[in-house]
């Protein structure tokens, strides 16, 4: 029995260690095939054909319908040219998208790709939010313009346009009123006196211009052509004219008395390139400052209705030229090389160039703008006529000191003192103490 019985627990043992081997050789099979199938499933998530790893780059920008549409087209066209490349779009209009953007910097969360303007360059290349991009190819691009996105001697803004500042206005409305259309000589008192003499001839809620009270960029513009050069300096130096500056706000104030520029609670209603609430495309007025790369986007809302013109002169020229706005990178991101070869792809590529047109401003490359000058539309022309009629008598653009130095806390304040004078809260002279002390704040 006991023979027996040890044979028994030998052939069970035997057994059991059959069942151990085969469940150990399955398992290892179960193991090898997740495995693989894990590394199939990351070969197609993270590698595309040719063996390059998937990127999404998440870009940003500021701008009309129409800036929209090209750009979307463009990074299409880009990923399909680049499969392993994709973008996560993010575009609005330009209030507010500076603010957006701090907000992002701060957390270090900003996009890989972003709209930079001239106004902002120097203060966030300085504070080291903005990449290196000297390794995008610029060989075509004027020299000039590239310096004004060079700090430190390294690239961190590559310029996207050519571009001007001047007026837009609607010339239909004027022929039809029988007001006289602006000459490219005329004077900051012509300017004036059109006001005065265009409102009998327009309906109730027409106007030729908005309330210009509050408007930093026609009011620099008045100081410049006063001979009293920009309102606050580079190097962060207050600079607004005393004198200069109460007779825009006395003579705002009594055009807002007679009627003769809309109520306030309808010039602070306005909303660049808002169908809704543009008050150009409304309607309610007939002309408002306007850079020619927004020419595109102002015609889309009054289509063939619009013309352009140099802003008034007076002791000089008013308005000035400047690159349109640029595209920097995060040094935050993990994908700088590919960021970098979506910006030399944008600027140096006929297929861009087709897509974006001049929905930037003028293309900086000279290679591009030859391309396309056979394919400029009457839009585009007007947008350059602008930069062109401009050039004769342009001022040099001073983007001043950005938010440097307590600035962005200067212009939230001075907003508000302003508006409180457009609102008849309080008198010019009132108000100009308060811009006085609170600039001797920021100077100090």
């Amino acid at each position: 029995m006991k023979g027996v019985t040890e044979v028994k627990m030998t052939h069970r043992m035997v057994w059991l260690a059959l069942v151990l081997l085969l469940s150990a050789a399955l398992s290892a099979c179960g193991v090898k095939k997740e495995e693989g199938a894990a590394a199939s499933e990351q070969n197609q998530s993270g590698n595309v054909e040719g063996g390059a790893a998937s990127v999404k780059l998440r870009i940003m920008w500021w701008g009309p319908q129409s800036r929209h549409d090209t750009t979307l087209k463009a990074l299409e066209a880009y990923t399909k040219k680049n499969p392993h490349v994709t973008f996560e779009p993010e575009f609005q209009g330009f209030d507010g998208y500076i603010d957006k953007l701090t907000t992002q910097a701060a957390a270090r969360n900003t996009p890989d790709i972003f709209q930079m303007d001239p106004a902002w360059f120097k203060d966030w290349a300085a504070s080291n939010r903005l990449a290196d991009l000297s390794a995008v190819n610029v060989e075509d691009v004027d020299p000039n313009l590239l310096s004004t996105g060079t700090y430190d001697g390294k690239l961190y803004a590559v310029p996207l346009g050519n571009n001007a500042w001047g007026i837009i206005y609607n010339k239909a409305i004027f022929e039809k009123a029988g007001i006289p259309l602006p000459a490219d000589n005329w004077t900051w008192d012509d300017f004036f006196r059109l006001i005065r003499e265009a409102k009998p001839k327009l309906a109730k809620d027409q106007y030729l211009v908005k309330d210009l009270t509050t408007d930093g960029g026609f009011y620099s513009a008045y100081q410049l052509a006063k001979g009293k050069g920009w309102p606050r300096t580079s190097d962060g130096k207050f600079n607004y004219d005393k004198e200069t500056w109460l007779t825009w706000m006395k003579t705002f104030a009594e055009l807002r008395k007679n009627g003769l520029v809309p109520p306030p609670d309808v010039t602070v209603s306005d909303k660049q390139f808002d169908a809704k609430a543009d008050l150009l495309a409304q309607e309610k007025v007939l002309m408002r400052g306007s850079h020619a790369a927004e020419v595109g986007g102002f015609d889309s809302l009054k289509p063939g209705q619009l013309a352009v013109i140099p802003a008034p002169s007076d002791q000089q020229g008013s308005s000035w030229l400047k690159a349109s706005m640029y595209w920097s990178v995060s040094p935050d991101r993990e994908h700088e090389d590919e960021a970098i070869k979506f910006i030399d792809w944008f600027i140096n590529s006929t297929e861009a160039a087709d897509i974006l047109t001049t929905s930037r401003g003028v293309p900086v490359s000279k290679k591009m703008l030859s391309h396309l000058e056979p394919k400029f539309s009457d839009v585009d022309k007007m947008g350059i006529d602008l930069i062109n009629r401009v050039a004769q008598n342009a001022q040099t653009f001073d983007p001043g000191p950005g938010s440097k130095g307590g600035w962005s806390k200067f212009d939230k304040e001075y907003e508000n003192i302003v508006q409180m004078v457009m609102f008849d809260k309080i008198t010019p002279e009132q108000a100009w103490e308060e811009v006085v002390k609170i600039s001797k704040e920021i100077e100090n």
